[in-house]
């Protein structure tokens, strides 16, 4: 008996892999736009870390949800955060004309 629940088990974490994923795409006024820059935070990154480079930010907002999603305003991009490590820099969009 145990045999054959292992066979299951095996197919059924198949299964549910082999469905397709979904996502949601934000557009706003045509096209996505991703900017990267070189000196802006990367994923991953601690905010101690992000505070030793970039410095302070000029606002933090407080972190909302589960897990907890906070925000930093730098001049010309915001820096998102889960928990400690940035997950996401967003350059505002005034900026985007800028190099």
């Amino acid at each position: 008996m145990p045999i054959v629940r292992g066979i299951v088990l095996c197919l059924l974490a198949v299964g549910l892999a082999t469905l397709p994923a979904s996502a949601d795409v934000l557009m706003l006024d045509g096209e996505p736009v991703v900017v990267e820059r070189a000196d802006q935070p990367t994923r991953g990154m601690h905010e101690r870390t992000v505070i030793s480079r970039y410095g302070e930010p000029d606002a933090r907002h407080p972190a909302v949800g589960e897990p907890p999603i906070s925000r930093w305003d730098y001049d010309g991009y915001s820096v998102f955060f889960e928990g400690s490590f940035v997950i996401h820099t967003v350059v505002r969009r005034a900026d985007l004309d800028q190099p």
